[in-house]
């Protein structure tokens, strides 16, 4: 052999060498992918799906709506509306920075500001971008398809009758929880628990499909008010007019089931829209009517009148002598517009004596006297248990000084709220018994308190239909075909350095009709400008226009019908016979 061929067939046997090493070390790739597979897919199946799953399954909140808030005869006056809600994982979405001006657009919010939101939270997993889209509006988001990029279904409160019964029924936050009015005093019976389910997502992190429920969710219960939103609605623009036309500063009306206690009617002025958040400033949106205080003026003379007769030493017929039209207590003096002279109880109301209510009350104990009022719910919180409520003022008797109990009798030294004032009247109307105040729709009457006798509230409600009578404070309060009971009352207001002399507060509180009371209503104008700004100019036409209105869409009986002739009946019967 020569020395080439023997050179081609080492080269050749080399060469075999290497293609048989080439081809064994395929050979054992492919086994060991084999081998692999058959591991994946045989021994570490299970494994590898939850793996799998662990990636591409998440759990989800499923969110509870709100229970709805109702007025007595199922009128929606809060309502919860689906929205949507865009969120980012900013991890999922650090390689689409890119796509940040689209998402803008889509978002409507600037895209320098979006920016620097996500890059600012690149360590967090959650980010909220808009809360409360609309949901069509939430599609054209999800749209982009973009990674990170989610879509969680909320709601929104909505309050159809806006700023009617704003004031009553509040306002939630972006996160649906009560922050104001029945919203917040109800919120752990109308807020509901959100559920949760299992979903699978894709690597967008887009929900494409529901695995299981694992808790369903438990929506909020419905709330139904004593409210009757067609009041609500004559009190409210009843009031707005009002307080427009005497350019005051504030105003409030509270119309009470005297049977019940159930507050039918609750309005203040001025108002707020609780569907715009703009306007959510504490000035406009607390409840005046039962968190504001005033001093209530010669409304709470029938007080002590009620007082006076359940002491013994008065009988309605009881004459005081009020010459020569004042009466100094201490350093004061205490006086009349001019000398009444010797008047009954009656006269005292009718024509809002100062000296008279003063003298009745200086002559009763100081316990017995505030015993009386403390017992007509004075100095203490109503049952209502709306957030913010005051107490009112209300001194213990034992730091009483004559004057004191003088300056009571007439209404300053003392402090109600619209509500408790009300809630007063609404006894004097009930007989003599102090209903509990409710806001809340109730099946039956509850029991109440006793404060003063049947006998009592009887005759204090009699003398209050005199100043509603031609000789009283309180004409502009009379309603054609019905019997009014009520009482102005106009008072200074406090201001720096003793009482303004300009500054009033115009009252006037009544019950209607007289003969059985249905309504008591407690209206109040602070600060009205101009000429006229007594209780009798200012709050009774109010009152009037309201408790006309109302009287009659509750259907309730005319019990001051005029009395017809008796020749005209007759002269009627006949022609009706005639005619047939």
């Amino acid at each position: 052999m020569t020395r080439g061929a023997e050179t081609k067939q080492k080269t050749a046997r080399r060469f075999n060498g290497r293609v048989t090493l080439v081809m064994a070390f395929f050979a054992m790739v492919a086994s060991s992918l084999v081998a692999r597979a058959v591991h994946l897919q045989v021994l570490d199946k299970d494994f590898l799906n939850h793996q799998a799953d662990t990636r591409h399954l998440r759990t989800e909140s499923i969110t509870a709506h709100r229970g709805t808030i109702l007025d007595r005869n199922g009128e929606p006056l809060a309502i919860s509306t689906p929205v949507d809600s865009i969120w980012v994982n900013p991890k999922e979405f650090a390689g689409a920075v890119d796509k940040v001006p689209q998402l803008a657009k889509a978002l409507d919010v600037k895209s320098e500001t979006l920016m620097r939101r996500i890059t600012r939270s690149m360590d967090k997993e959650f980010l909220y971008l808009k809360r409360h889209l609309d949901p069509s509006a939430a599609q054209r988001v999800m749209a982009l398809n973009l990674p990170g990029i989610n879509v969680q279904r909320e709601y929104r409160r909505y309050y159809p009758a806006s700023e009617v019964t704003g004031h009553l029924v509040g306002f939630t936050n972006i996160d649906d929880e009560g922050q104001e009015g029945l919203e917040l005093a109800m919120n752990y019976w109308l807020e509901g628990e959100p559920g949760a389910k299992r979903v699978l997502k894709d690597r967008l992190g887009h929900s494409i499909e529901n695995v299981e429920s694992i808790r369903p969710p438990h929506h909020g219960k419905d709330l139904h008010t004593s409210i009757d939103l067609r009041l609500q609605y004559l009190a409210y623009r009843t009031l707005k007019a009002a307080v427009k036309s005497h350019n005051a500063r504030s105003g409030s009306v509270v119309i009470l089931d005297v049977k019940t206690g159930e507050v039918l009617a609750m309005v203040n002025q001025p108002t707020y829209n609780p569907n715009d958040r703009s306007q959510f400033v504490a000035a406009r949106y607390r409840n005046r009517a039962i968190t504001d205080i005033f001093e209530p003026g010669s409304s709470i003379k029938p007080l002590i009148v009620a007082a006076a007769l359940e002491s013994g030493q008065y009988r309605p017929s009881s004459v005081v002598d009020t010459a020569p039209g004042y009466v100094t207590v201490g350093a004061k003096k205490i006086e009349d517009s001019r000398n009444l002279g010797r008047i009954s109880l009656t006269t005292i109301l009718a024509r809002s004596s100062n000296v008279g209510a003063t003298k009745l009350a200086m002559t009763l104990q100081p316990d017995q006297l505030w015993g009386t009022m403390s017992g007509f719910g004075l100095g203490e919180m109503t049952s209502s248990g709306f957030p913010g409520e005051s107490a009112g003022m209300l001194t213990h008797y034992s730091n009483w000084r004559p004057i004191s109990q003088a300056t009571i009798a007439y209404g300053y030294g003392i402090s109600v709220t619209p509500l408790q004032l009300a809630q007063a009247y609404a006894a004097i109307g009930n007989g003599g018994i102090l209903q509990e105040i409710s806001l809340f729709a109730t099946e039956e009457p509850t029991r109440g308190d006793r404060i003063v006798s049947a006998d009592t509230a009887t005759a204090v409600r009699r003398m209050l239909e005199e100043v509603v009578r031609p000789g009283g404070t309180g004409t502009k309060a009379s309603v054609d075909g019905y019997r009014v009971a009520g009482k102005t009352g106009t008072a200074w207001k406090f201001a720096k350095g003793g009482y303004s002399k300009d500054k009033y507060i115009s009252i006037f509180a009544g019950l209607a009709p007289a003969s059985d009371p249905r309504l008591a209503t407690v209206v109040v104008i602070d600060e009205p400008s101009g000429e006229l700004y007594y209780g009798s100019d200012v709050a009774a036409p109010v009152f009037a226009d309201v408790m006309a209105e109302s009287l009659r869409l509750l259907a309730v009986p005319p019990d001051a019908m005029p009395a017809r002739d008796p020749g005209s009946v007759m002269q009627a019967m006949a022609d009706r016979t005639a005619g047939q």
